[in-house]
C-alpha cells in the first residue's frame, strides 16, 4: 500500500483511543466503562474508527477501588481497554497528560474525556467526522449547562472564562478538556515539556487546523465531581501564570497609580504647611502607609508566584510517574514516565 492511499486509510477509519483520567470513581467507572466499550463498538460497525481501537483509564492515585475496577476490566475486554496506574495523585490535567503520552505512537487519533460521562457520547461522531475531514484537533465546546450545573458552577464558569479573555489568555469559552488529537498534534504536544502545562491555553498552538463541536452537558451519571472550588480556582490560577504576565503589568499600573496619589498628597501637604494650615493626626501619615504596606505584599506575592514557577521548571522533575501499565492479562512495570525527564 502506498503512503497516500495508506494515511488516507488511517483518516477515514482511524485508530482510536479513548483516554479517561479517574480519580476515585469507583462509584460511576463500572457505567462509564459499559458505556464506552458501546460507543467504540457503535463506532466501529459504522466505520468512523478502527475495530483495534481502545479505552486508556488512567488513575491519577485513587484511594477507593478505582484500580481494581480497572484491572477486571482489562481482563474481560480482550486488549480493548488499557490501565495505566499513577504512583501518586498529581491532577487531572497531568493524568490527561499521561495518557496523551502513552497512546502518542499506538493510534492514530484519541479523544479525551471525563469519567462522570457529562460529555455528550453521540459529539464523538462529529469529532470524527471532522477529523476525516482534515481537522487535527476538534474542541469540544459546551453549548448549555442549565440541565446540569448548579447556578453557581454556571456563573462560576463564566466569570472564569471573562477574566481569562481580560488578562490576555486565548482560550475557547465552553470548552474544558473534551477534545480530539491527531497523532501529529499529540506530537506536537510532547515538545512543550513545562511542568505548569494547562492544557485548555495550549490547544491552539499545537495546529492550525482546529474544528469545532457543540453539544449539550449531560447531568452527571452516578458519584460526585471531584473539581471543588479550590481545584477550580487552582486551574485558573495556574491557567493565569502560565499564559499571561498581565498580573505583572497591573502591578506596575498600579504602582505607577499610587506613585501619582502619593505625589498628589505630599503637595498638597506642602501647600497646607506654606499657607499655616498644619492639619493634625496620624490619619495621614499611616493610611498612606498601610495602603503601601498593603501593595507592597500583594506584588510580593504575585511576583512570587512566578518566580515559584521558574524554581520548579528549573528542576525538571517528571510531572507524573507511573506505577505500572496493565493490558490484557498482562502488568508491565515502568519506573520513569516521561523520557524527557531523564
Amino acid at each position: 500500500m502506498d503512503p497516500e492511499t495508506s494515511a488516507h486509510t488511517s483518516r477515514s477509519c482511524p485508530r482510536l483511543a479513548v483516554i479517561v483520567p479517574c480519580f476515585n470513581e469507583a462509584v460511576a467507572l463500572p457505567s462509564t466503562i459499559e458505556t464506552l466499550l458501546q460507543k467504540l463498538d457503535e463506532l466501529a460497525v459504522s466505520g468512523r474508527c478502527a475495530r483495534d481501537s481502545s479505552i486508556v483509564l488512567v488513575d491519577d492515585g485513587s484511594v477507593d477501588k478505582t484500580w481494581e475496577i480497572i484491572r477486571r476490566a482489562v481482563a474481560r475486554a480482550s486488549g480493548r481497554v488499557i490501565g495505566i496506574r499513577l504512583a501518586i495523585n498529581v491532577g487531572h490535567q497531568y493524568a490527561l497528560i499521561a495518557g496523551i503520552d502513552h497512546v502518542a505512537q499506538r493510534c492514530d487519533v484519541s479523544i479525551t474525556i471525563d469519567a462522570d460521562l457529562q460529555d455528550d457520547l453521540a459529539a464523538m461522531d462529529k469529532m470524527l467526522e471532522a477529523y476525516k475531514a482534515g481537522a487535527e484537533i476538534v474542541l469540544g465546546v459546551k453549548s448549555s449547562r442549565t440541565e446540569a450545573d448548579t447556578i453557581f458552577k454556571r456563573l462560576t464558569a463564566s466569570l472564569f472564562y471573562k477574566l481569562m479573555k481580560f488578562l490576555g489568555v486565548d482560550l475557547v469559552e465552553q470548552h474544558a478538556d473534551f477534545r480530539l488529537m491527531s497523532s501529529s498534534a499529540m506530537r506536537n504536544l510532547a515538545c512543550f515539556p513545562e511542568h505548569h502545562l494547562f492544557l485548555r491555553g495550549l490547544v491552539k498552538r499545537l495546529h492550525g487546523r482546529i474544528e469545532y463541536v457543540s453539544y449539550v452537558i449531560l447531568p452527571r451519571s452516578a458519584g460526585e465531581t471531584k473539581y471543588s472550588l479550590s481545584k477550580m480556582l487552582s486551574l485558573a490560577w495556574n491557567g493565569v501564570t502560565s499564559f499571561s504576565i498581565v498580573p505583572l503589568r497591573l502591578i506596575a499600573a498600579m504602582g505607577g497609580l499610587i506613585f501619582i496619589i502619593a505625589s498628589g498628597l505630599a503637595i498638597h501637604a506642602l501647600v497646607a504647611a506654606f499657607a499655616g494650615i498644619t492639619i493634625p493626626g496620624w490619619v495621614s501619615i499611616t493610611a498612606p502607609l498601610y495602603m503601601l504596606g498593603g501593595f507592597i505584599l500583594l506584588s510580593l506575592g504575585v511576583v512570587g508566584e512566578y518566580i515559584g514557577k521558574i524554581f520548579i521548571e528549573v528542576k525538571r522533575r517528571p510531572r507524573y510517574l507511573i506505577d505500572c501499565v496493565q493490558r490484557v492479562d498482562e502488568e508491565v512495570a515502568e519506573f520513569r514516565s516521561d523520557s524527557r525527564f531523564p
